[in-house]
């Protein structure tokens, strides 16, 4: 089995400076065009910093913490357990008031949010309506769908066309053709 792979695509100012550093290695890191090399993954971490910064990383750009710091950006916004809560410069932000880590009830709770707080959800069961001040003033609704009438009559079966060889059914007349060229090729 092949171990995973990561290729990597330096800045032509430090293509020769990870080159030395590949031949290096043990194992040596292949090359996968005249510009890339095919860092084993679980060496990756170990490359330095420098050889890195502004390299093309399986095809994104690779931009390190220190990066960032130099040219002050903001680490992106990383999304929290519910999915909808997000962390942004070190503080947790909750969009929506029925955010269970919003309302101090812990990360790992899934449910429904009700008068008294949080219950299981139950598969199935509709979701309860969101509060209008929950979206934001620009946002638009999007309108419910009509509930879609079944296309077949009841009566009829759902597999329409069986195999007159062996009576299996099928939803498709490419179906039951493919089956009989692969099962009965002989008929």
């Amino acid at each position: 089995m092949r171990k995973p792979m990561i290729e990597v695509q330096p800045t032509p100012e430090q293509r020769r400076a990870l080159a030395r550093y590949a031949v290096l290695q043990k194992p040596k890191w292949r090359t996968v065009s005249p510009t890339s090399f095919a860092v084993p993954a679980h060496l990756f971490p170990e490359v330095p910093e420098e050889l890195l910064i502004g390299s093309m990383v399986d095809g994104h750009r690779y931009v390190s913490p220190a990066e960032d710091a130099r040219l002050g950006a903001q680490p992106p916004a990383r999304l929290l357990d519910c999915g909808t809560c997000y962390e942004e410069g070190g503080e947790e932000v909750h969009p929506h008031p029925e955010c269970p880590r919003g309302a101090g009830t812990g990360p790992d709770l899934v449910g429904v949010a009700t008068e008294d707080g949080f219950r299981e959800a139950v598969p199935g069961e509709p979701l309860p309506e969101v509060p209008a001040e929950a979206y934001p003033p620009d946002s638009v609704p999007i309108p419910a769908a009509d509930p879609v009438e079944d296309a077949t009559p009841a009566d009829e079966p759902q597999e329409g066309f069986p195999c007159p060889h062996c009576d299996k059914p099928f939803s498709s007349e490419r179906g039951r053709d493919t089956h009989q060229r692969m099962k009965h090729p002989e008929d």
